[in-house]
């Protein structure tokens, strides 16, 4: 009874810090992660939520992006995944073969979404091997932690926000003409939209405009009559390679949080399925927060 509980409780139902020590390149790995990070590989069950639905997931290959991956596949949906570079070969492969083995198709697409040439190939190939997108989930970003405003070089300011929302724009933009009324497109904000973290000046400041990109797209389409709702997820601090690749003292990360540790992709992903759903038909515009208690008003 006493370790049912411990699960049940939001405080201790995952890994606290501290952590191991451990520092990876950029972009870093899940088999380098110190503890493993959930990504539903287990737990998530599916309930035809998504069935024969067609999406694309940026970012596809690990952390949160993985973890829509497989929700999304196990709900029925078939998958796209984008990701950058040739050192997440592994993981993306590991992706595809969970989205394979919920008996769904699974399309990997490697490059750099800062080209508006590869958001578009990437759109396209989706509708090659799908014939239409119903799901589009912009979930790619980058960042890098800074302690002070000179330490930050012209170009990573400028990379930050061409991964994080010019890229947004482009694959939108590629993939509304494919996209028919029900679908929906769905935007990888952050609790930093709201308190901004102080050694990520670059990175807050694009999910700050992620935040409104959605707002405005969402009243742009409806006006339109498009029957594309477009909504965004508000993670907090979740446990995903990018933390000990670009954050100093991954070993407390979370830590500040009312929970007292970080989130895990796995409870994230379930905030990506219903506002892709027929669920949330009347959602549009809107964030949905998974932060651990950390306000977001």
């Amino acid at each position: 009874m006493e370790t049912q509980e411990l699960s049940n409780n939001p405080h201790h139902r995952y890994p606290r810090p501290p952590f191991p020590q451990q520092e990876q390149g950029v972009p870093g790995t899940e088999h380098q992660l110190q503890p493993k990070a959930d990504h539903g590989e287990l737990s998530y069950k599916g309930s035809g939520k998504l069935k024969d639905k067609k999406a694309v997931i940026t970012g596809g290959d690990s952390g949160i992006g993985r973890a829509v991956a497989i929700a999304f596949a196990r709900e029925g949906a078939d998958v796209l995944i984008s990701y950058l570079a040739d050192e997440e070969d592994d993981d993306a492969q590991d992706t595809a073969e969970y989205i394979r083995s919920a008996g769904r198709k699974a399309v990997l697409v490697k490059g750099d979404l800062r080209s508006e040439t590869h958001c578009v190939a990437v759109i396209d190939k989706a509708v090659e091997e799908f014939g239409y997108i119903d799901i589009l989930v912009n979930n790619a970003a980058f960042q890098m932690g800074r302690e002070k405003l000179q330490d930050i070089p012209s170009d990573e300011w400028e990379k930050t926000f061409a991964t994080n929302i010019t890229a947004m724009f482009y694959l939108c933009k590629a993939a509304e003409p494919h996209m028919k009324p029900g679908s929906s497109i769905i935007n990888t904000t952050s609790v930093n939209a709201y308190s901004p973290n102080l050694q990520l000046l670059p990175y807050a400041a694009t999910k700050g405009a992620i935040q409104n990109f959605t707002a405005n797209l969402a009243q742009i389409l409806l006006n339109d009559n498009k029957g594309i709702r477009v909504n965004a997820v508000a993670p907090g601090p979740i446990w995903t390679p990018l933390i000990p690749s670009t954050m100093p003292d991954p070993e407390h990360f979370g830590a500040d949080t009312p929970m007292g540790r970080p989130g895990q992709p796995a409870e994230v992903a379930p905030a990506f399925v219903f506002l892709a759903s027929d669920e949330a038909s009347y959602i549009a515009g809107a964030t949905i927060p998974v932060t651990g208690g950390r306000i977001t008003i």
